[in-house]
């Protein structure tokens, strides 16, 4: 896979606090962690281990969609960022996404890391509904997951102020983005948008991404694999 033209930038030093993005899977998490590489940003697309999230600027997707009220408190001046997209468009795609992940999410005999099981089965019920793909369960996940994170970082100012909102398509996104994690970004004179990854079929652009931040989600440490102890 080809990588795609960087995001003209300047950085200054790395942001002061960590980086969540919570969005749900197909909502754009590879595009936001690719444009965060790019940023200059060590970044996990996933992170299962205590060294990962340790090392991570900023950590996207599984466990942070389930864990972010988890990951405030074990970060409390952290930033959060929400990726919201259309029902009509994010519905089929996770329906896809799912077609293909679900045996591997088998409770018992699927590969997947037992976080990432953990984390679609908290937000998408996949072991404890009988159509964990019917587009109607889905919706209702979304909207529910959607709410339950602006209730919470709505709940005083301060974390409002820890909080961004964004839909990638929407004009001024990227340069939104880094103005909330305090990167100095300088946009060309033609429009700077989101690197557009893991378009229609396609669930595997970040391992094909090559970029010499991009941090292993399984990164071993002092205490070898563990990760937080924490309850969700």
């Amino acid at each position: 896979m080809k990588s795609h033209q960087p995001v003209p930038t300047t950085y200054q030093g790395r942001p002061a606090t960590k980086i969540f993005i919570i969005g749900l899977p197909r909502t754009g998490t590879t595009s936001v962690s690719v444009a965060l590489l790019e940023m200059g940003l060590r970044v996990a697309h996933q992170a299962f281990t205590k060294q990962a999230v340790i090392l991570a600027d900023a950590v996207s997707d599984a466990p942070c969609f389930s864990d972010y009220r988890q990951l405030h408190s074990l970060y409390p001046d952290a930033k959060f960022v929400y990726l919201d997209r259309p029902l009509d468009a994010w519905v089929p795609s996770m329906q896809m996404l799912l077609s293909r992940m679900l045996v591997h999410l088998d409770q018992g005999r699927g590969r997947f890391h037992p976080l990432l099981k953990r984390s679609f089965d908290y937000t998408f019920g996949i072991y404890r509904v009988a159509d964990p793909m019917d587009a109607e369960h889905l919706k209702t996940c979304y909207q529910v997951h959607k709410q339950q994170v602006f209730e919470f970082f709505h709940q005083s100012q301060a974390f409002t102020q820890q909080f961004l909102s964004l839909q990638l398509d929407q004009p001024q996104s990227l340069s939104r983005l880094a103005s909330f994690i305090g990167v100095d970004i300088a946009v060309a004179s033609s429009e700077s948008e989101f690197p557009h990854l893991n378009r229609g079929r396609n669930v595997a652009s970040w391992d094909e991404y090559k970029h010499e931040l991009k941090i292993n989600s399984n990164l071993a440490g002092p205490e070898n694999r563990k990760y937080f102890n924490y309850k969700i």
